[in-house]
């Protein structure tokens, strides 16, 4: 019998692909000599923006820059918890501007930013889990950015280590399905994850701190299965990851499938397109 699966309002914000394009290659699924169809990634994105409203979201949305191609994954751009900001400082210097319209943004509405002193990509690295911070390292974000960011926000951050060039951000080999009470009474959340894309060390700690994970196929990982985005029952996937999709709903999770696939040739996804604001609850 599944578990009847309680979602929450989410707020998130998002960037329109107006200007998306591969113009250089900074991991493994960029290829200069793919096309983008700028049209089709238009309507993929409108749709992820129509799916999330039609299911009580809120989206607001930054407006894209001439010149910033991959602005569009909005994730990067940094992490919000409990309604301060910490940004981002690109690894790649193609991307290090992108920072500057995102802050602007977030600063306009209102949030306290800090930017950060070592490279760090936003939610690509970093994953609110409840009472946590899972952290991302091993290709952009780094160890000493970690830091940072649990002396910025005062919450336990949890290194680990990624070891697999196609999920280079941990939000490509990881994604949380319920975070949790965050009240201290046991109730952490779960996750969905790929064992294959950490360090040995990093399994570890990911198996102890989630023994009832919904573990993926590597085919699942590589099909952005992993990219998702969920509100505690409507899990927001990938068509392609059919079997993750399965094992989702056997858990009592609803997979809404939206294809972002245009993406995919810049090695991102529906996450990467989605920063979630996570104001304060007091």
């Amino acid at each position: 019998m599944t578990e009847s699966r309680v979602p929450r309002r989410r707020r998130f914000l998002v960037c329109e692909p107006r200007h998306f394009a591969v113009q250089y290659a900074i991991n493994p699924w960029m290829s200069t000599g793919r096309p983008v169809d700028v049209v089709r990634a238009l309507d993929q994105w409108q749709a992820l923006v129509d799916t999330y409203r039609a299911h009580g979201h809120t989206v607001d949305t930054v407006a894209p820059v001439p010149g910033l191609p991959d602005m569009v994954f909005a994730a990067n751009c940094a992490v919000v918890v409990e309604g301060r900001v910490f940004g981002s400082l690109f690894h790649a210097p193609e991307r290090r501007p992108e920072s500057v319209p995102f802050e602007a943004w977030f600063k306009t509405e209102g949030f306290e930013v800090q930017h950060p002193e070592s490279v760090c990509e936003g939610e690509g690295d970093l994953v609110p889990a409840g009472r946590w911070i899972l952290a991302g390292t091993g290709f952009r974000t780094t160890r000493a950015a970690h830091r940072e960011v649990q002396e910025f926000f005062g919450v336990p951050v949890i290194s680990l280590t990624l070891v697999d060039p196609y999920f280079y951000h941990l939000d490509t080999a990881l994604f949380v399905l319920d975070d949790g009470t965050g009240m201290g009474d046991g109730n952490d959340g779960n996750i969905a994850y790929y064992p294959g894309a950490f360090s040995p060390g990093s399994r570890e700690v990911l198996e102890r701190l989630y023994p009832d994970a919904v573990i993926a196929t590597r085919e699942d990982a590589l099909a952005f299965g992993l990219n998702s985005v969920s509100d505690g029952r409507h899990v927001f996937i990938a068509p392609e990851a059919g079997e993750l999709a399965e094992r989702l709903a056997a858990r009592g999770y609803v997979p809404v499938p939206v294809d972002l696939s245009e993406f995919h040739k810049a090695g991102g996804g529906i996450k990467c397109c989605t920063q979630e604001i996570r104001e304060s609850r007091s």
